[in-house]
């Protein structure tokens, strides 16, 4: 499962994300433009020690993502119609999510939107905290392909 993100400004979400595409195997790939540099302090803290274990892809817009990434997207959004939990994900998907301010380019939202996904929420809030969506999605996408055994003391 690859893990997208559309645009990112805030360095350490994207540092959390990294992480946790490190623990789930799942590449990550970053569109630009973003808020900041690929060196950013801040970012590298928030992946800790495990930068070395992220499949980390750059692409420079979205057609060269698309160009060298075919496949099915699936695009989480506010917007959405459809519950995360009610997609057929397949193994090798993109995750695709937007930058924290902005969300989505508008014009994703008629051009995918059969692939718009959305996490149910019931409280007065907009909108989830970019690394906690994905967390959310992420796994969601991938518990039917995980065999987690569990450990032994």
């Amino acid at each position: 499962m690859n893990v997208v993100l559309l645009h990112p400004e805030i360095p350490e979400n994207t540092g959390n994300i990294a992480r946790l595409c490190a623990g789930t195997q799942s590449p990550l790939h970053l569109i630009r433009p973003m808020g900041f540099r690929l060196d950013e302090k801040r970012m590298k803290r928030a992946g800790l020690d495990y930068w070395p274990h992220v499949d980390l892809h750059v692409h420079d817009g979205w057609d060269a993502f698309c160009a060298a990434c075919p496949g099915t997207y699936w695009f989480a959004s506010t917007k959405g119609e459809r519950a995360h939990y009610d997609a057929a994900y397949a193994p090798n998907d993109y995750l695709c999510f937007g930058s924290e301010t902005s969300g989505l380019p508008a014009d994703f939202y008629a051009r995918y939107r059969s692939q718009l996904i959305t996490i149910p929420m019931t409280g007065p809030i907009r909108s989830l905290n970019l690394a906690n969506a994905v967390s959310i999605v992420l796994y969601e996408a991938l518990r039917p392909m995980l065999q987690i055994q569990p450990k032994t003391l």
